[in-house]
């Protein structure tokens, strides 16, 4: 059932890590490679052609927000999402598995899927592997996730095996469902919480059932970065080496350094975009918060290396002053600079990867982060 047309091209190693490519219908994606999240087919406070100029080259969308507003139907008659999003590059859709955790009280859950309420109107829904899958057909998704429980932490491990086990048995109905179609492909997603053995068991368990792809899903859920770290070296060691792994909503610049480190290709986290709605830019020298006192007075730039709009042609004074007036340009401003560093954080990886420097970047991102931000005025 794989379709040769969705192909992932393995580049090189620098370690563990893993310089790649992936061939899709709607574009090739260099790895390593950051996702913007783009909910509700947008971006918040950003244009696509602006998500592009940051050097993103493919946006996440998601199952249960687009089936509840505007409806999976309306986007798939109006063309895709593609289209609907004026996004021409490959989109990935999560498939709605994250909210059966994140939602919990407002669902119910058996072994053949979830009835939600809505949180947007209290109308009730019913979302299963063959569902999901089917949404995001009619979205037209590049890459198209199985419907997975997100296993919340803390699970004790007969609770992670139990959900772990589920998602399997989901994986499988949802990869029955999916319609293989040339330059798409469909990802299973590996569960099993903070537990090396229940981990292998799901990759092997996904591996038999064969995807294109394969996340990493039930991490950054309130684990912690070093047990996260530690489920990621097994995990990664025992799934397929030539298909692409995602890292499901991961995370901060230093989480991705360490993943990348670990064999992950593909991330997406809601923090770059969040952060900068609420005034915290991530920098070279690390996050800096623009709403604070200390820049109403300061001309210069929030990162002179950046090569984004916000650093090259405004102050920190302005954009204090946006944020703390609570003016929408300080939101897209700051939002373009923060995927602008993660793009540009990605490309240094993939550089490093291929120049056999990993190593050495590390040691001067993590040097650099340290240094905190430049001096007040």
């Amino acid at each position: 059932m794989t379709d040769p047309a969705f192909r992932f091209e393995l580049l090189g190693h620098d370690g563990a890590a893993r310089l790649g490519r992936v061939h899709t219908a709607h574009g090739v994606v260099d790895t390593p490679t950051f996702m913007p999240v783009g909910t509700a087919a947008t971006v918040k406070a950003m244009k696509p052609e602006d998500v592009a100029a940051t050097g993103a080259q493919i946006v996440l969308g998601n199952t249960y927000h687009l089936m509840l507003r505007p409806g999976a139907e309306r986007v798939g008659r109006l063309g895709g999402l593609h289209r609907f999003m004026n996004w021409p590059g490959p989109i990935l859709t999560d498939s709605g598995g994250f909210q059966v955790m994140s939602l919990s009280k407002l669902r119910r859950m058996d072994k053949d899927g979830v009835t939600f309420r809505s949180h947007l109107d209290g109308s009730e829904h019913r979302l299963t592997p063959e569902r999901s899958t089917e949404i995001q057909h009619l979205l037209d998704a590049t890459i198209t996730m199985a419907f997975d429980e997100c296993t919340p932490f803390p699970s004790e491990p007969e609770v992670a095996a139990s959900s772990m086990r589920l998602s399997m048995a989901w994986a499988k109905r949802s990869r029955d469902a999916f319609v293989a179609r040339q330059g798409y492909g469909q990802f299973g997603i590996v569960q099993g919480s903070v537990y090396p053995d229940l981990r292998a068991e799901s990759a092997a368990a996904l591996a038999a059932i064969g995807f294109e792809g394969y996340a990493i899903g039930g991490l950054a859920v309130g684990e912690g970065q070093e047990r996260m770290f530690a489920a990621l070296d097994v995990t990664t060691q025992v799934l397929p080496e030539d298909r692409p792994r995602y890292l499901m909503g991961v995370g901060k610049p230093s989480d991705l350094v360490g993943s990348v480190r670990r064999g992950v290709d593909m991330f997406d986290c809601v923090l770059p975009t969040r952060s900068g709605r609420t005034g915290q830019a991530f920098t070279r020298r690390g996050t800096v918060n623009m709403r604070n006192a200390r820049h109403q007075d300061d001309g210069r730039p929030l990162d002179e290396a950046c090569r984004c709009p916000a650093c090259r042609q405004y102050s920190r004074a302005y954009l204090h002053h946006l944020m703390r007036s609570e003016e929408v340009l300080g939101l897209m401003l700051l939002t373009t600079h923060n995927l602008t560093y993660y793009q540009d954080l990605m490309a240094g990886l993939r550089g490093a990867i291929a120049a056999g420097t990993l190593d050495a970047f590390t040691a001067a991102f993590e040097a650099e982060q340290a240094q905190g931000d430049i001096p007040a005025l």
